[in-house]
């Protein structure tokens, strides 16, 4: 699980709005819409991906902060801080 319940909903519905987003960005395209309102829809895509992939990180990097060994104690992957680097990089 990503973080906590709160944490989970809250990057599933940025997920979901993103997935709206997407959709309406490719039918903008089936139906010849003019390149500037298809980059603008484009970029709320991009930007509403990247909060969720950040969220999904800074949970994370709370998580490790409070419980460096692991809340769940059944050996899930801990991640360091060189680890958590590379993922906000991957992200920027």
């Amino acid at each position: 699980m990503i973080g906590d319940e709160e944490a989970t909903a809250t990057i599933v519905n940025r997920l979901r709005r993103a997935h709206g987003q997407l959709a309406g960005v490719i039918g903008m395209i089936e139906d010849g819409r003019d390149c500037k309102d298809v980059v603008t829809q484009l970029a709320a895509v991009s930007r509403a991906l990247d909060k969720a992939g950040f969220k999904i990180v800074a949970t994370s990097l709370r998580e490790c902060l409070i419980d460096p060994k692991g809340a769940d104690g059944d050996g899930g992957e801990n991640l360091d801080v060189e680890q958590l680097e590379k993922l906000f990089l991957a992200l920027a």
